[in-house]
C-alpha cells in the first residue's frame, strides 16, 4: 500500500482535522511501514501494531508537547515518533547514530522520559501533575501504560498516591494480555474478566440515574443499595478496586475502533481528577505472522522476511539457550532446583525448566524485587532458587539481595543474561553495572563464564554454593568457540602463557577471548603475555596474587563499569596483600552510551584487540622504563 496520507503526516497537528475513513486508512499503511522498516533493523513489532489507533488518538485529544506523554514501557512509542515528524529515522531504527528504540529528549520535544524499565510511568506521572498543579499550569497527564506493567510493585505505590493527591492524571491501560509474555497475576486476571462484561458500568448508571429521578426515596435508596452494586461490580468485574482507590475508571474500550477510543479519551480529558481508560488491543494486530507467534506476538524480532515472518537470522547457540538445558539437566538431577523470572520466560531460558517442570517454574511478572524476596522464602524453606532477568533489570532488587538475601546468606542464583553491552536497546538496557554495583554485597559471589563449556560448569558451581548468593554473567547474542584452559590455579584458568612472565592479562567472561587475541599481538612485539580467566570474579580469587606478584605488570579487561568493578578489586586484593606490581584496568567508563551495535560500541570505548595492545604496550614500556 502506498503511503499517501502517512507521507502527509509531519506533526500531531496533521491529524486533527482528519476524517475516520481516512484515519482507517492511515492506520492501515502505519502498519505497513512498521512491517516494512521493522524487518529490516529488527526492533519492537508486536506493541507498536497493537496501538496504532490508540496513538493516533492520544495526539488528536492531547495536545503534545503540551500536555505530557510517559509511556510504560517506551517500546510502544514507534507510532509516537512516526506521527511527530520521525518516519525518515526508521531507514536506521536502533543502529549507530540513528533512531532510538525507546522515546529521546534528543529527538523531539515530544519525548520526555527515556528510562524504559516497566511500571514507571504512574510515578513519573505523579509528580508532573504535582508539579502543573503548584504552578497553576492546566495542562495534562497521560501515562500509557502497558498491562502487564501492572504487575509491577510500583505502579501500584504510585495509583495510591494518584489517587490521594486527586490530580488529573490519565492513565491509559493498553490491555492486549500480555507483558513480555502473557501477563502473570491476579490483576491480569481481573482484566480478563472485565473484558468479559463490557456493560456492567452503563447499567449502574442507568440504575443510579433512575433512582435520583424518584422522589424522596431516591437518594436515600441510592445509598442503600450503594453495597449492592459495590457487591455487583466486585463479583462481575473486581477492577471495582480502581475505583475504591478513589480513580475513576472508563472501558473497556476496543482499542481498534478510533472513535471509541477517542470518545473515551475526551471523557477523561473532561474528569478534573484521576481516571483510568482501560482500552483492550491486540498485540501484533494486522499482521498474521504476528498474531500467529504464540509466543510473544514478535514483541522484538530481529531482522524478518515481512512476508513470511520467518528470521533472517543465521542459526547460531545463544548463551540463553546453553542455560536453558542445563538448567533442566541440574533440575533433573536436583528436586530442590526452582526457577523465577519476571515476565521474561523465554528470553531468559526459565520457559525450557518450566516445559518440562511447570510445578517448579514460576513467572512472577514483571516484578524483580518480588522474584528476588520470595526466592529468598523459598530458600528458607530449603530449595534452591534460580532467577533468570537481564542484568539491567536485577538493579532494580538491589536492596531485595542486600537485604531479604544475603544477609540471611541464602542459596539464590541469580542468572544474568544480556549483562555488559547489549547493543541496540541504548544505556537503559546496558548490563553493565552488575559487578561493580553486587560488588559490595557480603557474601555474594560473581561467576562471568567465556563459552559453553564454562557457562555450565559455573552454573554448577553456584548451586552447590549452600551459604550465600551467587551470580552467574553471560553477554548478549551467540557463543563464541570454545576456550579450553591451559591449567588451573586453584580457581583460576590459564589460558595462555609465554617463557617470559611480562604482563599477566586478567580476562573477565567474554574478554577472555580478547585477552588471548592480545597476549598473540605483543608476542609479536616481544613481550610475554600471561592470559587468565578468573571465572568467579567477586570477590576477586585469592589466586591472583601470587600470579600478579610473578609478572611485571597487571591488566585487567572487563565488560562492566571501571568504577568499582573488577579491575578495582583486583587492585584491591593485591595493594592488601603488599603486591607492589602496576596495575591497569579496562572497561567501560560511568557514563550514557548511545546505543549502538555491541562491537561499534566496544570499538568507541578502545575495547578491540589491537586497540588495547597498543596500550598495554604503552604501559609496559613505561614500567619498564623505569626499572
Amino acid at each position: 500500500m502506498s503511503s499517501d496520507i502517512l507521507s502527509t503526516i509531519t506533526s500531531p497537528a496533521d491529524l486533527k482535522g482528519m476524517s475516520y475513513e481516512e484515519l482507517s486508512l492511515l492506520s492501515e499503511e502505519i502498519r505497513d511501514f512498521l512491517i516494512t522498516k521493522v524487518a529490516k533493523t529488527g526492533g519492537h513489532l508486536g506493541p507498536n501494531l497493537g496501538v496504532v489507533e490508540l496513538t493516533l488518538a492520544l495526539h488528536r485529544v492531547f495536545d503534545s508537547p503540551r500536555d505530557k506523554f510517559v509511556f510504560d514501557t517506551g517500546h510502544q512509542s514507534y507510532v509516537h515518533k512516526m506521527v511527530t515528524g520521525r518516519q525518515d529515522g526508521f531507514d536506521r531504527l536502533k543502529q549507530r547514530g540513528g533512531l532510538t528504540g525507546y522515546p529521546s529528549q534528543a529527538e523531539s520535544e515530544h519525548d520526555l522520559v527515556e528510562n524504559c524499565h516497566a511500571s514507571t510511568a504512574l510515578s513519573y506521572a505523579d509528580g508532573l501533575a504535582k508539579a502543573f498543579t503548584l504552578h497553576g499550569e492546566d495542562r495534562h497527564v497521560v501515562a500509557v501504560v502497558g498491562d502487564g506493567a501492572l504487575t509491577g510493585g510500583m505502579c501500584w505505590e504510585a495509583l495510591n498516591n494518584i489517587a490521594h493527591a486527586k490530580n488529573p492524571v490519565i492513565i491509559v491501560v493498553n490491555d492486549n494480555g500480555r507483558s513480555y509474555a502473557p501477563t502473570i497475576g491476579g490483576l491480569a486476571d481481573h482484566l480478563a474478566t472485565l473484558r468479559l462484561n463490557p456493560g456492567y458500568e452503563k447499567v449502574l448508571d442507568l440504575v443510579k440515574d433512575s433512582l435520583e429521578r424518584t422522589p424522596l426515596v431516591g437518594r436515600p435508596l441510592y445509598e442503600a443499595l450503594h453495597a449492592i452494586k459495590k457487591g455487583i461490580k466486585d463479583a462481575v468485574a473486581p477492577q471495582a478496586m480502581f475505583e475504591d482507590l478513589g480513580i475513576k475508571y472508563i472501558g473497556p474500550v476496543d482499542g481498534h475502533d478510533q472513535a471509541a477510543v477517542e470518545s473515551a479519551l475526551e471523557r477523561a480529558k473532561k474528569f478534573n481528577g484521576p481516571i483510568i481508560v482501560h482500552a483492550v488491543t491486540r498485540k501484533g494486530n494486522g499482521y498474521q505472522p504476528a498474531l500467529d507467534d504464540e509466543a510473544d506476538n514478535f514483541h522484538a524480532p530481529g531482522a524478518f522476511d515481512p512476508l513470511t515472518g520467518k528470521s533472517l537470522a543465521a542459526p547460531s547457540l545463544k548463551w540463553t539457550h546453553v542455560f536453558g538445558e542445563e538448567l533442566v539437566e541440574i533440575a533433573s538431577e536436583r528436586s530442590d532446583i526452582v526457577g523465577i523470572t519476571a515476565a521474561m520466560p523465554e528470553s531468559t531460558g526459565i520457559d525450557r525448566l518450566a516445559a518440562k517442570y511447570p510445578e517448579r517454574a514460576y513467572d512472577v511478572g514483571i516484578a524483580e524485587q518480588h522474584a528476588t524476596t520470595s526466592a529468598a522464602g523459598l530458600a528458607l524453606a530449603g530449595l534452591h532458587p534460580i532467577v533468570a532477568v537481564y542484568a539491567t533489570f536485577l538493579n532494580r532488587a538491589f536492596d531485595q539481595v542486600l537485604l531479604d538475601v544475603a544477609l540471611h546468606k541464602l542459596p539464590v542464583t541469580f542468572v544474568l543474561d544480556r549483562a555488559g553491552i547489549t547493543g541496540p536497546d541504548g544505556p537503559s538496557h546496558y548490563g553493565i553495572w552488575d559487578m561493580s554495583v553486587f560488588g559490595v554485597v557480603p557474601g555474594l559471589r560473581i561467576a562471568a563464564p567465556r563459552d559453553a563449556a564454562t557457562l555450565r560448569e559455573e552454573l554448577r558451581e553456584a548451586v552447590a554454593i549452600d551459604d550465600g548468593p551467587t551470580i552467574v554473567r553471560f553477554p548478549t547474542g551467540s557463543v563464541p568457540a570454545a576456550l579450553p584452559a591451559l591449567r588451573r590455579v586453584g580457581t583460576v584458568d590459564v589460558l595462555s602463557e609465554a617463557d617470559r612472565k611480562d604482563v599477566l592479562l586478567i580476562g573477565v567472561g567474554s574478554f577472555a577471548h580478547t585477552g588471548v587475541a592480545i597476549a598473540s599481538l605483543l608476542s609479536e612485539q616481544g613481550i610475554g603475555v600471561t592470559v587468565v580467566d578468573p571465572r568467579w570474579v567477586r570477590p576477586a580469587p585469592a589466586e591472583l596474587v601470587d600470579l600478579g606478584r610473578g609478572h611485571r605488570l597487571v591488566v585487567t579487561v572487563e565488560d562492566g563499569v571501571r568504577d568499582g568493578g573488577v579491575g578495582d578489586a583486583v587492585s584491591k586484593l593485591l595493594r592488601d596483600h603488599e603486591v607492589d606490581v602496576p596495575v591497569r584496568d579496562l572497561g567501560v567508563e560511568a557514563r550514557w552510551i548511545p546505543h549502538g551495535t555491541r562491537n561499534e560500541i566496544l570499538a568507541e570505548l578502545g575495547l578491540t584487540a589491537p586497540e588495547i595492545a597498543t596500550k598495554v604496550a604503552a604501559w609496559y614500556a613505561g614500567v619498564t622504563a623505569k626499572a
